[in-house]
């Protein structure tokens, strides 16, 4: 390279707290790795956001450019598998937590890491980014235990959130029915449009009331993105022998259930990690993305934000003021 390039950097300030800006930096800032890429496309999700904190558990140290997606071009690499002009992404492990990620003009990552973007462009991947991808493992999930549209309705919690969202349109376009869970009632015709059958609110709807650990069969099966007491009503409410796929935890880690959903109902709790997932799945299932997963609506879920504007849009995901899922043009956008 032999050149300097702009990358959004968090560095820790005496005294607590992190400053978040935009840095010129050069070939030295680089970390480890076999694949040199020059990154177009990112995307902001709510584990970037935590990155800013240093209490939010996600960044294992500073300087840190945060970004746990990234697309572009292959520019140089050590690796048989990879060419320079190759089209790639990579997300997950411990890109923009532990390495620096997708928030700079160029990065590094090892080989081992990187998927092909195949038919899909860099800023269709940075779509889905994380997000999507988890919600294509929820619904993949669910399916693998047989889950078919005459089993009856599927509830989707936090459908507003990129998870959520994406999870919608891949259950609309598999032919369920879908019920749309979201605190937010202006997303209700963005819902609508992805396929959802009908649009409820937070559930539960009494916050405050307490859970009964098993309570009327409504779901066949649910995709889970906010975790606490969300999860544990889920729970209760879904049918006889049915499965929840969970992923997320705004709602908060702690799970205030018992064992009875599951010894009684023979309901299946099925977590999904999209970070340490083997790289083989990993690149099957992004093959996937780019054909018959290929979520119908997309462009109607995102909006593009350059890298140097991402402060106001990581503090909005963080206090729950964002819909959909935000597009970072790197390429340019500094």
């Amino acid at each position: 390279m032999g050149e300097t390039f702009s990358a959004m950097v968090i560095r820790e300030c005496e005294g607590g707290g992190t400053a978040y800006a935009p840095e010129t930096v050069d070939e030295n800032f680089l970390p480890a790795g076999e694949v040199t890429i020059r990154v177009e496309y990112s995307s902001a999700n709510y584990k970037d956001a935590l990155a800013l904190d240093p209490r939010g558990g996600v960044a294992r140290g500073y300087p840190l450019v945060p970004g746990i997606d990234l697309a572009g071009e292959v520019v140089a690499s050590d690796s048989p598998d990879f060419a320079p002009g190759d089209r790639v992404l990579a997300h997950g492990y411990d890109i923009g937590t532990g390495r620096h990620g997708g928030y700079a003009e160029w990065t590094r990552v090892p080989a081992e890491q990187v998927v092909a973007l195949g038919d899909l462009s860099a800023r269709d991947a940075m779509a889905l980014g994380t997000a999507g991808f988890t919600a294509a493992m929820s619904v993949q999930a669910l399916l693998s235990r047989g889950l078919t549209p005459d089993s009856g309705p599927v509830l989707v919690t936090g459908a507003s959130g990129g998870v959520g969202g994406v999870a919608v349109d891949l259950l609309a376009a598999a032919g369920f029915e879908v019920v749309a869970s979201t605190g937010k009632p202006q997303a209700t015709e963005l819902l609508t449009g992805l396929g959802a059958a009908r649009v409820i609110g937070r559930l539960p709807e009494d916050p405050d009331a307490k859970i009964r650990p098993m309570g009327k069969q409504q779901w066949a099966a649910a995709v889970d993105c906010v975790g606490g007491t969300t999860l544990a009503y889920v729970l209760s409410t879904i049918d006889y022998g049915g499965a929840v796929a969970a992923s997320g935890l705004t709602g908060g880690a702690a799970l205030p259930t018992t064992v009875l959903p599951f010894i009684l109902r023979g309901i299946s709790l099925l977590g999904i990690d999209s970070v340490q997932l083997d790289i083989a799945s990993r690149r099957a299932l992004w093959v996937r993305l780019g054909t018959d997963l290929r979520p119908q609506h997309l462009s109607d879920v995102i909006s593009e934000v350059a890298a140097v504007d991402t402060p106001a849009v990581l503090d909005d995901i963080r206090g729950g003021r964002h819909t959909g899922r935000a597009v970072v043009r790197v390429a340019g956008g500094f």
